[in-house]
């Protein structure tokens, strides 16, 4: 049963993206154009000032687009220490592990051109993956450790689905908290100065928490994989991103490291008081809250980008039309099905499953909150969250900068409202019997 059940979501997923539409990201004056309802519209401003005023966020953004029009891009709260600092709706944001994704296109992209299979082990472009072992006991008083050979090497594939056995340095295991700290490991945020290369090739000789495939464990996969794009491409992961995708989107604000010109559009980071209030962030040992704002070098395909809400739409719309966006082709339809499809079997995250960069929303999920089955999502460390969905062609992120965050319903209880004002459907649409969105198809 739930073989079938998953043969017709790709199946779904297939005709969907089969017959999307070449949409971009614009405003739009009349949110009932696109099927919403403007005066239900209102409880979200009342919802996201109340989040400000109840000092749970210092500011907040709330971005709605559906089929490539803005419904809905607001900011609230303030910017800074001082009263007159508002937040702008054009901030630039750390989205940290939203890069993620962006890595994973870019991975796809280089798949596309035969320069690897995904089934590949990752030893095959960087030897010092070769011959993993995995942990077998650990000594919590001193993080030494034993070890054992893996059933396996890594595969490319595990890498994108965080099944390779790799951690995450600081919020990952316990075990590997240690053992990557003790081996001076950067998580990828707030450490411009190390070298790519250097750390990866470091993290290859380090025992993994599990064989690879065994489970779902969120980690440094994706800083591998930026540097997989390194090795295959001859580029930086900051010039291929540039050069590859940020240039021919007309992502014009999303960088590892801003340019001067942009250094004041950074948002505040906050964290928390006793009262778990926001204040702003100070510096952290010798780690700065404004490091986007260093003239860096430690391009992390896992965590390193700043963006906007509006440059993420964009990245998000190009994925929901198929793989093109405003006549540039970055992936195939099949490529783009293939990322959006359950790719980890029977493991799970929660009521979700994972494909090649992104959570997708399963029957279950769809059964707990409103957006439908097939939605791709995920968020940042930061307090920036997003998703998108297929069949309604609806976008939504809701973004803050705070860590630690205590309050952690915001994600929800802003996709419950976005759903709750999405009352028809935009003009020239209809709707199949199976409830997905259908519309006339276009070329790129």
């Amino acid at each position: 049963m739930t073989r079938h059940i998953l043969l017709l979501g790709a199946f779904l997923l297939t005709r969907q993206l089969a017959v999307a539409q070449s949409y971009t990201i614009k405003e739009v004056a009349a949110p009932a154009a696109a099927g919403f309802s403007a005066e239900r519209l209102q409880r979200m401003d009342r919802f996201l000032q109340q989040y400000v005023a109840d000092q749970k966020q210092a500011g907040v953004i709330g971005f709605i687009s559906r089929n490539g029009q803005i419904i809905y891009y607001k900011a609230f709260g303030k910017n800074g220490p001082k009263k007159d600092q508002s937040l702008q709706r054009d901030a630039i944001f750390r989205i940290a592990s939203q890069t993620k994704a962006i890595t994973s296109l870019a991975v796809l992209m280089l798949l596309e051109e035969g320069r690897f299979l995904l089934d590949d082990p990752i030893s095959a472009y960087i030897p010092a993956f070769r011959n993993p072992v995995v942990l077998d006991k650990f000594n919590e008083k001193d993080s030494s450790y034993t070890t054992k050979p893996a059933r396996s090497e890594i595969s490319i594939r595990q890498l994108l689905t965080h099944t390779s056995g790799l951690s995450y340095t600081s919020i990952g295991t316990k075990e590997a908290n240690a053992i990557y700290a003790k081996a001076n490991i950067p998580s990828g945020i707030g450490t411009p100065f190390f070298s790519l290369s250097a750390s990866v090739n470091a993290l290859a000789k380090l025992p993994l928490m599990h064989n690879p495939g065994e489970r779902f464990t969120y980690s440094l996969s994706t800083d591998v994989l930026g540097r997989l794009v390194e090795v295959l491409s001859g580029q930086s992961l900051d010039q291929f991103f540039r050069t590859r995708i940020f240039e021919p989107l007309g992502m014009s604000d999303t960088y590892f490291y801003l340019p001067p010109a942009k250094h004041a559009r950074l948002a505040t980071l906050y964290a928390e008081n006793q009262q778990r209030q926001p204040v702003a962030m100070a510096m952290q040992g010798n780690q700065s809250p404004d490091y986007p704002n260093q003239a860096g070098q430690y391009f992390s395909g896992g965590a390193g980008l700043v963006s906007t809400a509006s440059d993420y739409a964009i990245f998000l719309q190009m994925l929901l039309n198929g793989g093109h966006y405003n006549g540039k082709v970055l992936l195939a339809p099949s490529t783009v099905r293939m990322m959006l499809s359950n790719q980890i079997g029977n493991l799970s995250i929660g009521d979700r499953k994972f494909g090649l960069g992104f959570a997708l929303a399963t029957a279950q999920t769809a059964a707990r909150l409103p957006n439908s089955e097939g939605t791709f999502d995920w968020g940042g460390f930061f307090g920036t969250n997003y998703w998108a969905d297929p069949q309604t062609g609806v976008i939504g992120m809701v973004i803050t900068q705070k860590v630690p965050n205590s309050f952690n319903d915001l994600n929800d209880k802003f996709k419950m409202l976005v759903y709750q004002a999405l009352v028809g459907t935009p003009a020239g649409t209809s709707v199949s019997t199976n409830g997905a969105t259908a519309t006339a198809a276009k070329k790129p």
